[in-house]
């Protein structure tokens, strides 16, 4: 671990909700362990899911305006996240690869010393049609 590195365990819930452009509303809940790592001024936080008996690794950049989360694993995204432009990310998956805009809605990232929250509010859009409005709800905690 480089000396500017500061990383502690963290209990994670997640909560996230998907608006289809058609279709049903889908809520996923989860309670994970990860990671939380400070580095170079920058707040990362990791944590695995399993998700049909395949692991899915994500690493988050938080910040107060932006924000990017990396999936890899069973399937492979970048989903850069700006409140103030539209960004460009890419997906990967059973069904190859494809590129995604995102326009964020709502962004907030606050942090305390021992614990934090992160909310965001995006709409998703694949091949110039939007495929729905996505919110996620993260509040970690240290584990002591």
């Amino acid at each position: 671990m480089m000396a500017n590195e500061v990383k502690s365990q963290v209990s994670i819930h997640l909560t996230s909700m998907i608006q289809p452009t058609d279709g049903e509303q889908e809520m996923t809940e989860m309670w994970l362990t990860g990671q939380l790592l400070e580095k170079a001024g920058s707040t990362y936080l990791k944590y695995e899911e399993i998700e049909e008996g395949q692991v899915i690794r994500t690493t988050m950049k938080l910040d107060h305006d932006k924000a990017l989360i990396m999936r890899a694993g069973a399937v492979n995204m970048r989903l850069p996240l700006n409140r103030l432009e539209q960004q460009n990310g890419h997906y990967e998956g059973d069904f190859g690869s494809m590129p995604l805009v995102v326009q964020t809605k709502q962004l907030s990232f606050t942090k305390q010393e021992t614990s934090g929250q992160f909310h965001v509010q995006y709409d998703l859009i694949i091949s110039g049609q939007s495929a729905g409005n996505y919110t996620v709800d993260i509040t970690f905690m240290e584990v002591q």
